[in-house]
């Protein structure tokens, strides 16, 4: 279930769509972004299936997010294939996608950028580390990238 309409940001998406099943992490990354003056930014779904769904409904509107946070194990679908199918979707390909996952391993990372992530972020574990990578995150994507 999405934690955030539309309503709260005037009909236009959040810049940020955060894909997490655990809730402690989402809390965590929504306090991080609260943190850094981004209380707004995120729209939150706990899976894969609902992370594509409303993404497609976004495409539909042509209202996108700037940013996809993916975690990748998921229930449902997991993050590959999400991600795999975002890249695959000529409507949603040009999306950002960054993985944030507590793996560090060299074939998640090396299968995620085979998969076109454009970014992969372990993912921090407590609130001081997740603000320095929501401002980082927030920094790039949201104030300095030029995107499609």
């Amino acid at each position: 279930m999405e934690t955030e309409t539309h309503a709260a940001t005037g009909g236009a998406p959040p810049p940020i769509l955060l894909v997490e099943d655990n809730p402690a992490d989402a809390r965590l990354a929504r306090e991080a972004f609260r943190e850094i003056g981004l209380a707004d930014a995120i729209r939150h779904v706990p899976d894969g299936v609902e992370a594509l769904a409303y993404l497609r409904r976004c495409a539909a509107e042509r209202a996108w997010p700037r940013l996809v946070l993916l975690d990748l194990n998921l229930p449902r679908k997991d993050g590959r294939e999400v991600l795999a199918e975002i890249k695959a979707d000529p409507r949603l390909r040009g999306l950002p996608v960054i993985v944030l996952s507590t793996s560090v391993a060299e074939q998640d990372i090396q299968q995620c950028y085979a998969l076109h992530a454009n970014g992969f972020v372990a993912k921090p574990v407590d609130l001081e580390h997740f603000e320095k990578v929501a401002r980082a995150i927030s920094l790039f994507w949201l104030e300095v990238a030029e995107l499609p």
